[in-house]
C-alpha cells in the first residue's frame, strides 16, 4: 500500500487490545510513527516492542485514563497534535433496557462516547491550527445489530456514527477528514468469549457458536487484520476525499478484498 506516511505520526487509544493493536502494526508497517495509548502500561510496553523489533519507527508510550477530560488535554500537551487520531475505546458493556437504571447508561457511554467526543473535540481543534489531521472513531455494533441485551452498545455507536456524519461533512473545510469504521462482529477473543456464553444458555453447547454467524450480513465475522488495514487505506492519501463516512462491515469487505496483497 503506498500511503504515503513519511515523518507522519497517529496516536491510538485503546492500543493495547485486540483491534487498535492491530491498527498500530499496520499502519507501522507503512512508516507511521505512533503515540500509543491505554490505561495497561505493561501491555502497552509488549505492543512497542513488538512493533519496534519488526519496523523502524518511533513509538511512544501513554499510560492515561481518558475517561478525566484533564487528562485528555494533558495527553495533547504530551504528545503533540498527530497527523491521525484513532480512537478504539474500551467496549460498552453487556446490558438490556430493564437491568440498565440512568447511573448505569451514563456509566456505560462514559467508556466509549464520552470519552470518544471529548478526544475529538480536544484534538480537532488543535488538527484545525495545523490545518490538516484524519480522525477515526472506531465503533462496533451499531448498524447490523438488532439484539436487544446490547443496546447500550448498539445506541451508544450509532451516536457516534451519527456525530461522525454530521461532523465529517464538513470538516474538510478546515482541512481535516472525520470517519467512523463500523465493522459489526469483529473475530476477537472479547466476542468469542461472548457467543460461548450465548450458545451455551441455548443449545447447552458452547462449540456449537459459529451457528449464530448466519445471521450476520456476511455469514462470518469480520477480521482483525481486515479491521486494521481498512483503517490504515482510509487514513491515507488515497483517500483524500472520504469524510463523514461510516465504513460498516460490507463495504470494509470490498476495501480489503480489493486492495489485500496476493499470497
Amino acid at each position: 500500500m503506498d500511503v504515503n506516511a513519511k515523518n507522519r505520526t497517529a496516536l491510538i487509544t485503546g492500543a493495547s487490545k485486540e483491534i487498535a493493536k492491530s491498527v498500530a502494526m499496520s499502519m507501522a508497517a507503512e512508516g507511521y510513527n505512533l503515540h500509543l495509548v491505554s490505561h495497561t502500561r505493561m501491555d502497552l510496553e509488549s505492543t512497542a516492542i513488538e512493533i519496534t523489533d519488526r519496523y523502524p519507527v518511533e513509538v511512544h508510550l501513554h499510560d492515561t485514563d481518558l475517561s478525566d477530560s484533564h487528562s485528555i488535554s494533558v495527553l495533547l500537551e504530551t504528545a503533540g497534535v498527530p497527523d491521525i487520531l484513532i480512537n478504539n475505546a474500551d467496549a460498552i458493556p453487556v446490558g438490556t433496557l430493564e437491568n440498565i437504571g440512568g447511573p448505569g447508561w451514563l456509566e456505560t457511554w462514559e467508556l466509549r462516547v464520552i470519552e470518544y467526543i471529548n478526544m475529538c473535540r480536544t484534538f480537532y481543534a488543535a488538527m484545525k491550527g495545523c490545518g490538516y489531521g484524519v480522525i477515526i472513531n472506531i465503533t462496533g455494533l451499531a448498524v447490523q445489530s438488532s439484539v436487544a441485551d446490547y443496546i447500550t452498545g448498539t445506541a451508544g455507536n450509532a451516536g457516534l456514527n451519527t456525530f461522525t456524519k454530521k461532523w465529517g461533512s464538513h470538516s474538510l473545510n478546515d482541512g481535516i477528514r472525520v470517519l467512523s469504521v463500523s465493522p459489526g462482529v469483529v473475530n476477537t477473543e472479547r466476542l468469542v468469549t461472548l457467543m460461548h456464553t450465548r450458545t451455551e444458555a441455548k443449545f447447552e453447547n458452547a462449540a456449537q457458536w459459529q451457528s449464530f454467524l448466519s445471521k450476520f450480513p456476511l455469514g462470518r465475522t469480520a477480521s482483525v487484520k481486515e479491521c486494521s488495514e481498512v483503517v490504515t487505506l482510509i487514513v491515507s492519501d488515497q483517500a483524500t476525499c472520504m469524510s463523514g463516512t461510516v465504513v460498516t462491515a460490507p463495504i470494509m469487505a470490498a476495501i480489503f478484498n480489493r486492495c489485500k496483497k496476493p499470497e
